[in-house]
């Protein structure tokens, strides 16, 4: 019995530490802090197409793929849409001033550990830019999605 529980115990702890969001996961039940320094749970965006977009301010292609995320949030936040951003940045102060240069009006929440942030492990965030496009009743739809995928799951 004790070598079943044993091997029960580790069959979970790898489960863990491998966390990765698959098609059909619901929109993960955790917070962070946004750029104005307020507490943001993401549960609270269910109802909405919500992208949730893991970026870096280090990063040159994530800040290639905000000149193109920015217009379209602009063109589609009235229309039941929301765009997350989650930095990886340890730096507070670059990670503002990205926001700022790349003029992001859509939300941006930090989670200063790098790779060893938990919403990274949770998400199973191994490379950035990395996205998740989630449908208005929470459910995880595309991985890393097209601008035509994230448009057709809007106009649903």
């Amino acid at each position: 019995m004790k070598k079943i529980m044993l091997l029960f115990s580790l069959i979970i702890s790898i489960s863990i530490a491998t966390a990765q969001m698959k098609m059909g996961d619901s929109l993960p039940d955790f917070q962070l802090k946004n750029n104005k320094e307020t507490t943001i749970n993401l549960t609270s965006l269910k109802g909405k197409t919500v992208l949730i977009d893991f970026w870096a301010s280090w990063c040159a292609p994530c800040r290639l793929a905000n000149k193109k995320l920015a217009p379209l949030y602009n063109q589609y936040k009235n229309d039941n849409f929301e765009i997350v951003g989650i930095s990886l940045d340890t730096d507070k102060t670059k990670w503002m001033n990205a926001i700022q240069k790349d003029k992001l009006a859509y939300e941006q929440l930090i989670d200063a550990k790098g790779f060893d942030a938990k919403s990274a492990l949770l998400f199973g965030v191994e490379e950035l830019p990395n996205s998740y496009l989630f449908d208005a009743s929470g459910k995880l739809v595309a991985i890393n999605p097209t601008e035509e995928q994230i448009i057709m799951q809007i106009k649903k």
